[in-house]
């Protein structure tokens, strides 16, 4: 340090008064009462003693000083000056003992206001010290649905369970997201902390080396980023050149979390062209690649899985000269990671996950190997490493709505639906709207599978109900005609129309792209997650009417169904209003994808709610909390 600190304290605080002046910024201390003077203060909270990050000082609590110091808490009054003397007394006993006495401050969203000791404050900004302690006082701003406010709140709660104080968030449920990361939403053990911060520190150090503080997020924020992709035990274990090595590796996770970035669409397969879609035919070798399918249950046991495992036969038979495939059936939580690492040892370059439960280890796999192509059937995740796929079931569910909506007589149609997840909210909406347009009395009574309780019969008899629209495909192992949209009358169910996934198709098509290199060209622009979610006019949905639908019911339906796939109809279109009356969609203006990816609100005609996990069944829990949405009150 210099001889004289005093002097070099006073240069740096002219230079930022000169420059907060040249931009046209207040060039001294904010001050806490101007700042509340704006603000509805509902409470203050004792604190108590509180080491305080000196970085979150930033101000005075009253005018009384504010002009002795720049806005960077360096002086600015003259040498020879009483408050200069007082600053060089502080300054030597910080270089002999340490400045020890506690200042006292409000703490206002995060940001700590000097009611006693600014020189303090000063001093020890200026010997670039960590933290001071701090008798704090919390001033809590009365709760809104102000971004600022709401995040202070997620704050609050993330510093009542940690006591931490040295990390902050600028992306709404990141602080909660943190607490499951690391295992531990109830009040933190010492040890814990311990462990946290020292994972914080190295972090940090890394984060910034690597330019982290160009981004528009907080160290929060981007820590909340790589623990996606590593796990809190991996990153405790890690090494400060292991975050510098896989801060590398995950930087477009932590890319992502910007506004900038956003999960890109695909709406439609990419036209391939003719000579690239035939030059996969012309035998340039003879090794074959492979593509993996893994599955957390069986087909024998799932419609869903069943419908996958069909696509797989279908795109091994019409790529048999191309490429082989792997199924792996029943993959646990606990065996994706391992599985991941067996099939891509025995030579899988392409791996499909049909499953949203297998996101985060897929995603730590996908970092670890970036030259295998990993996609996940999932619905709008934000990961960079992983693309997503699903299919617009929704355009199916409108059509079969519309028939359930014609052949209902008293107007009551049941829907049963199992996983209460993204998608889902989407595909219940659809058939809803598509019955209320060939029937304005129509009826949705929603019922859940996996809800604790369920028993259908029972549902359909205490509501008088004859129509039902239930899962999409029949289970193998347990084949009955309670599938599709169907008539139930005396325990028998007539089967009327079936939605049908033509998963194959998708995986033919996307297959076709990979080899045409049009699935490469699509990853141009940085830090974009991709989200494949193709419908009816890509084939890969589609709906079989039976001879028990009447013939014009059914040449309306294939009228409608005719428009949705050239694009002049869509089933979120006009005035669409949720369940208590609130509009959700203008008239004449059509639902973006993203709203209707993010639908946590049911429409109008819907008599039901999407149930809490404490509701469904213990089987049920691991895809909702991944994937599950909660009602919007």
């Amino acid at each position: 340090m210099a001889e004289n600190p005093y002097l070099e304290a006073l240069k740096a605080g002219k230079r930022e008064y000169k420059a907060c002046v040249a931009k046209g910024h207040f060039p001294y201390l904010p001050v806490l009462d101007d700042i509340l003077s704006h603000a509805d203060i509902q409470t203050e909270q004792k604190l108590g003693l509180v080491q305080v990050p000196l970085e979150f000082v930033v101000g005075t609590s009253t005018m009384g000083r504010t002009r002795a110091f720049a806005a960077n808490f360096m002086p600015i009054m003259e040498t020879g000056t009483e408050f200069s003397y007082k600053w060089a007394h502080l300054s030597e006993a910080q270089l002999t003992e340490g400045i020890r006495d506690p200042i006292i401050a409000y703490e206002y969203l995060n940001r700590y206001y000097v009611v006693e000791g600014n020189k303090r404050v000063s001093v020890l900004k200026y010997y670039q010290a960590d933290s001071i302690p701090a008798i704090v006082t919390r001033k809590v701003p009365r709760y809104s649905e102000d971004e600022e406010i709401r995040l202070y709140y997620e704050f609050m709660k993330f510093n009542e369970v940690t006591g931490l104080n040295t990390i902050e968030f600028t992306r709404l449920g990141n602080a909660q997201r943190l607490l499951e990361l690391v295992g531990r939403t109830g009040e933190w053990e010492e040890e814990t902390v311990e462990n946290f911060n020292n994972i914080l520190f190295y972090f940090t150090k890394a984060y910034y080396f690597r330019g982290g503080d160009k981004l528009p997020i907080s160290v929060g924020d981007a820590l909340v980023a790589f623990m996606n992709v590593f796990d809190y035990e991996t990153t405790l274990a890690m090494t400060p050149a292991d975050f510098n090595t896989n801060i590398l590796k995950a930087w477009s996770e932590i890319v992502m979390m910007t506004e900038e970035h956003k999960v890109g669409l695909v709406m439609d397969p990419t036209k391939v062209q003719r000579k690239n879609l035939l030059s996969y035919f012309i035998p340039v070798s003879t090794k074959k690649f492979t593509v993996a399918f893994l599955y957390p249950k069986s087909p024998e046991g799932s419609d869903w899985i069943y419908a996958h495992e069909l696509g797989r036969i279908y795109l091994e038979e019409t790529f048999s000269d191309v490429l082989d495939t792997i199924s792996v059936n029943n993959v646990n939580d606990e065996d994706i990671e391992r599985v991941l690492n067996d099939v891509i040892d025995l030579g899988a370059s392409i791996i499909f996950g049909v499953g949203p439960q297998m996101m985060k280890q897929s995603l730590k796999t996908a970092v670890e190997h970036p030259e295998v192509k990993i996609l996940n059937c999932s619905l709008n995740t934000p990961h960079k490493y992983i693309r997503t796929y699903y299919a617009r079931m929704y355009e199916a569910k409108f059509l079969s709505g519309m028939i359930a909506g014609a052949m209902a007589e008293n107007d009551r149609i049941a829907y049963v639906a199992d996983y209460p997840i993204y998608g889902m909210i989407a595909n219940i909406n659809a058939f809803a709207l598509g019955a209320c347009c060939v029937n304005p009395r129509a009826k949705i009574y929603l019922e859940w599978s996996t809800k604790k309780g369920y028993r259908l019969e029972r549902f359909l008899e205490e509501n008088d109900i004859h129509y039902v629209s239930d899962q999409d495909m029949i289970t193998p192992r347990a084949a009955s005609r309670q599938f599709g949209l169907y008539r139930y009358e005396n325990g028998q169910a007539v089967n009327l129309v079936m939605p049908l996934w033509n998963w194959g198709i998708f995986y033919e098509k996307m297959i076709q792209s990979i080899l045409a290199g049009a699935y490469q060209t699509e990853d141009s622009v940085e830090g974009r997650a991709l989200n494949y979610w193709w419908g009816m006019s890509a084939g890969v949905i589609d709906l079989i009417c039976s001879k028990n639908v009447p013939r014009g019911v059914q040449r309306l339906v294939d009228h409608v169904k005719k428009d949705i796939c050239g694009g002049y109809i869509v089933p979120f279109y006009g005035e669409i209003y949720s369940q208590d009356g609130e509009l959700m969609n203008k008239e004449h203006e059509e639902m973006k994808p993203e709203d209707i990816m993010n639908m946590d609100w049911l429409v109008e005609n819907v008599i039901g709610s999407i149930p809490a996990i404490d509701e469904l069944v213990d089987g049920a829990k691991a895809v909702v909390e991944l994937k599950g949405v909660e009602e919007t009150k």
